[in-house]
């Protein structure tokens, strides 16, 4: 450097750091958040019907009480992206936790029909800031290992919803679904308890110029996971690129026409002012260096999204006891008790899918895991285009639904790694948002088209709608695997260099 002294960034200090007992206390908070947002979302297979019978509720009501939390999913992973590129990831995730844990629990309260939908619905704003968490969780990870250890984040989902089949399994019958609220609840209230110790993101903070501070955690990480900093002095990417600028006419004249060389450093001049100005709004991430990426991840989150709950719905609607386009099937006994066992067997499907995603993801990279798992999801569903025995039709949709947590799973890695940490978490937020309308829609198609004996049609749409998916994940400007996190906008416009 200019200066003579050696400078590393962020990137290759966790490198020389390593994987150790500082990210092991960061991945034990961000996945009991993780474990709190499956478990809201899993128990909504369990209220609706309980308050239906109660409270003489419609079909359109009973389904509005899920739709409202994936509206306010849909808000809050937006805000609280926002939120967190502007005021610190720590902030950002305690705000949702604690929305999350109070809705949740007031919930168990709620005195009539009214009452639960704006509280779910809050629940859902809650829910929202789970794609903040999982960027402050990545931003602490080295690059080499980045993506094993993302799958084994998204294991703490799994964990969750099955934690939560069980709960229901047990509390239902019994206490019922009050007490599966207030008890559902509970992971959100960790989140509170140890707050006080977790640690902002060092990267946002060099980002914001807060060196010092940066500094004073990563010297946290190193006294805890017992290693060394990189010798030198603690530098960001901005600094490297305005080291860069300001010899570009001298080092780069004799590669450079006179009247190109002014160009080259006005050109410049603009992409690092656009770092500082849209950095926290939505038009950044619409901006000509990353609008490519951010359309097709809207795309792949939709898919995944449309997919993922689309087979959670049909693993129930197409083997209905009460399916009355086949009425001559056989049917089964109590379809309440049934219910719960199905739902808990269904959620050891995930568990295979993330075996087979941390097998692919580091080893094959992002892009042909997420592409390979949502191609075979097609194979799985083709021959359900036909109405199958109630076997084949259960197999069918356990594999589908491997291939499909499998591929979700990816792309909550792939995403905070494709954009710069100016707009990391509003980037994922936004996509989780349009994520959210996929889950909001379709149960229009798994469980309004089934129910109207269109079961071809609806499976047809699940399949055009993974392989588009799949198509687009091909589309993906570049491989992240293994490779450095960018701090600003502008140091996104090529691929970010490899790790060493």
């Amino acid at each position: 450097m200019a200066d003579g002294n050696p400078r590393f960034t962020v990137d290759e200090a966790l490198v020389a750091m390593g994987f150790g007992k500082f990210q092991l206390y960061v991945l034990a908070y961000a996945g009991m958040g993780w474990v709190a947002e499956a478990m809201e979302m899993m128990l909504l297979s369990f209220v609706g019907p309980a308050v239906q019978s109660l409270w003489n509720l419609s079909a359109r009501e009973e389904s509005l009480i899920t739709s409202v939390v994936f509206a306010g999913m849909l808000i809050g992973a937006y805000s609280w992206g926002i939120v967190s590129d502007k005021h610190g990831r720590r902030k950002g995730f305690i705000i949702t936790a604690v929305v999350t844990f109070i809705a949740g629990f007031l919930s168990a309260f709620s005195p009539n029909y009214m009452w639960l939908i704006i509280l779910r619905c809050l629940v859902g704003l809650g829910l929202g800031g789970g794609p903040v968490l999982a960027s402050w969780y990545l931003e602490f990870i080295p690059a080499p290992s980045r993506g094993t250890w993302m799958v084994v984040f998204s294991a703490f989902w799994t964990v969750g919803t099955i934690f939560e089949a069980s709960l229901a399994w047990v509390v239902m019958p019994s206490l019922g679904w009050r007490w599966l609220l207030a008890l559902s609840s509970v992971p959100s209230s960790l989140l509170l308890l140890f707050y006080r110790w977790t640690s902002e993101s060092p990267r946002y903070l060099i980002l914001q110029g807060r060196k010092a501070e940066a500094l004073s955690i990563l010297e946290k990480i190193a006294r805890m996971n017992g290693t060394q900093l990189p010798p030198g002095v603690l530098s960001s990417e901005l600094e490297t690129e305005l080291e860069d600028n300001k010899n570009l006419p001298t080092e780069n004249t004799h590669l450079l026409k006179p009247g190109e060389i002014g160009e080259a450093v006005a050109v410049s001049k603009i992409v690092l002012k656009a770092d500082k100005e849209p950095a926290f709004s939505l038009l950044a991430l619409l901006s000509p260096t990353l609008i490519k990426r951010t359309l097709l991840l809207w795309i792949v989150f939709f898919g995944n999204a449309f997919a993922y709950y689309g087979v959670v719905l049909l693993t129930t609607e197409l083997n209905n006891s009460h399916n009355r386009c086949y009425p001559t099937e056989k049917q089964l006994g109590n379809s309440n008790d049934v219910n719960y066992k199905d739902v808990f067997i269904a959620s050891f499907a995930e568990f295979p899918g993330l075996l087979i995603s941390a097998a692919m993801v580091d080893r094959l990279g992002r892009k042909v895991s997420m592409a390979s798992m949502l191609f075979t999801c097609c194979i799985f569903l083709l021959p359900l285009l036909s109405h199958q025995s109630p076997f084949i039709t259960t197999a069918l949709l356990f594999g589908g639904r491997i291939c499909i947590s499998a591929a979700f799973t990816v792309v909550y890695i792939y995403a905070p790694e494709i954009y710069p940490t100016a707009v990391r978490t509003t980037g994922v937020g936004v996509a989780s948002s349009v994520g959210r309308i996929g889950g909001i829609l379709c149960p229009l198609v798994a469980v309004g088209l089934v129910h109207g004996c269109h079961q071809t049609i609806a499976v047809l749409l699940f399949e055009v709608v993974i392989l588009v998916s799949g198509i687009c994940v091909c589309l993906f400007p570049f491989e992240t695997s293994g490779r450095d996190l960018t701090d600003s906008i502008s140091a996104s416009k090529e691929p970010p260099s490899a790790s060493v």
